[in-house]
């Protein structure tokens, strides 16, 4: 038996939230009451049927952790393909393609993966490339073998502009480096049926899996565009869905007292309200840290919004921040105790770390330095961690916490769950579409227009009917 058949340590390992601080008996006059929280129950009623009524149709990202038995097997076996004959794994993708295998990565992974040698590694070395910077283009040939190199490029719609330009380079390259076994170093990522990335695929034999109808990039993670490189790397990735069904399990109860995802949504959507149009997300762990990365894509394309479902103008969201602590601390905090009350702040706290490392004994004669002496790293982040949020609550600004037992696949996947409903909810609460992305869109048919790609010349000539800049106004 698998520990997360196990029911007795699944609830041991039950991710908490903690909203005392966004109250006004622990912040004061800026914090919420929690009379407001009953006063919209109604409203709250309407948004989880709404979530319910929508599970199968619109929010088809939730069935996840249940409907890929079969494509788990296949991403094991292409796993198993991978590390038996490449050095190195490459993710070729952007936005969600990118920021959901990075931070599992992170997560889950040894700290220093890549820089382990082979024999300590669970599996290749992993890149994400998510940019196209030409000099990061160009410098990536010199860390890799391009004949041990394979690459999983990843879009849906298979004319992502970034990816599909990745994917030109290294086509190039491995044609060049082994001929015509190019396409047994390319995984595609893609629809099952549309698009050219599935062209090119099928024409061309590459392995394919397919990203699940309904299913945005953003909300992604849970399918092969972030399961395959976790099963590269050796993360267990069936424990990660079976923490995604957990928490799936804890955000069906329809009370929000009791549902962890639809409070917090609740709670945000309240503070947005009062102009906090600001949300920090502050991790107390390196193994975390682009969890915040991922949450804000999650959190900015999916709420950010300039209408609502009857087309009225709302111009919505809240601006995601990302933080890590102790390192923000120095960087960012004193806005957060001293400025003004804009912002909610969301710590991301581990209980148990899976390493303990002690702070020796070695300057004892120096007292302002000996007093660490004898204690532990981990005490010492968990206690700044504790008084950070004494200091954000003392000073009057609303802030909560999310506590994870421990790091490992199981609460990974309750956090990638817990963060996509509470999205999803809020989009309820604020009456939008939490689902397109009308304003990324904009840029991605300018970029075509500006790049003669056939059928955007109406684009093109808006462009450059556009104003043009004014000399004096450039210094």
């Amino acid at each position: 038996m698998q520990r997360y058949e196990d029911r007795q340590w699944r609830d041991a390992m039950r991710i908490r939230v903690d909203y005392n601080n966004m109250l006004r008996p622990y912040v004061g006059e800026m914090g919420l009451d929690a009379a407001e929280l009953t006063a919209r129950v109604g409203q709250y009623a309407a948004a989880a049927a709404a979530m319910e009524a929508k599970r199968d149709s619109g929010m088809k990202w939730r069935n996840l952790p249940y409907n890929q038995g079969q494509v788990v097997q296949k991403l094991l076996e292409a796993a198993g393909y991978v590390r038996e004959n490449f050095d190195t794994f490459v993710v070729l993708g952007i936005g969600g393609s990118a920021l959901g295998p990075i931070a599992v990565q992170q997560a889950l992974s040894h700290l220093r993966y890549n820089d382990l040698p082979k024999e300590r590694r669970a599996g290749p070395k992993l890149y994400v490339e998510d940019n196209v910077d030409p000099e990061r283009m160009a410098s990536f040939f010199d860390v890799i073998d391009v004949k041990r190199t394979c690459f999983n490029v990843i879009t849906k719609s298979g004319s992502t502009s970034e990816t599909m330009a990745q994917l030109l380079l290294f086509t190039e390259a491995l044609r060049r480096e082994v001929g015509e076994d190019w396409s047994r170093h390319v995984i595609a990522t893609t629809d099952e049926s549309k698009g050219n990335l599935i062209k090119i695929a099928k024409e061309n034999g590459l392995r394919t899996f397919y990203v699940p109808d309904g299913v945005g990039g953003r909300f992604s993670e849970l399918c092969p565009v972030g399961l395959l490189a976790a099963a590269v790397c050796g993360i267990d990735i069936k424990e990660l869905l079976a923490g995604a069904a957990y928490m799936d399990e804890l955000c069906t109860e329809q009370d929000i007292h009791k549902n962890p995802a639809y409070m917090l949504a609740a709670l945000e959507v309240l503070a947005m309200e009062k102009g906090c149009n600001i949300g920090v997300l502050m991790p107390y762990a390196d193994s975390l840290r682009y969890m915040a990365d991922w949450y804000a894509q999650l959190w900015a394309e999916s709420l950010g919004k300039n209408k609502d479902l009857q087309g009225n103008p709302v111009h919505t969201g809240q601006t995601p921040v990302k933080a890590l602590g102790v390192t923000d601390q120095h960087s960012q905090v004193q806005l957060y105790t001293e400025g003004p009350f804009d912002k909610v702040v969301t710590f991301l706290c581990v209980e148990k770390y899976r390493e303990e490392v002690a702070i020796p004994h070695v300057f004892d004669g120096i007292p302002d330095v000996s007093f660490l002496s004898g204690h532990t790293f981990n005490e010492l982040i968990s206690s700044e961690q504790r008084a950070t949020e004494y200091a954000v609550t003392k000073s009057g600004h609303m802030n909560k916490s999310i506590r994870l037992p421990e790091v490992n696949p199981f609460t990974i996947g309750q956090l990638l769950y817990l963060f996509e409903v509470q999205t999803a909810f809020a989009g309820e609460l604020l009456n939008i579409n939490a689902f397109d992305q009308p304003g990324v869109e904009e840029g991605k048919n300018a970029t075509y227009a500006l790049l003669g790609k056939p059928g955007y010349e109406a684009k093109k000539r808006e462009l450059d009917a556009a104003p043009a800049k004014e000399a004096r106004y450039i210094i």
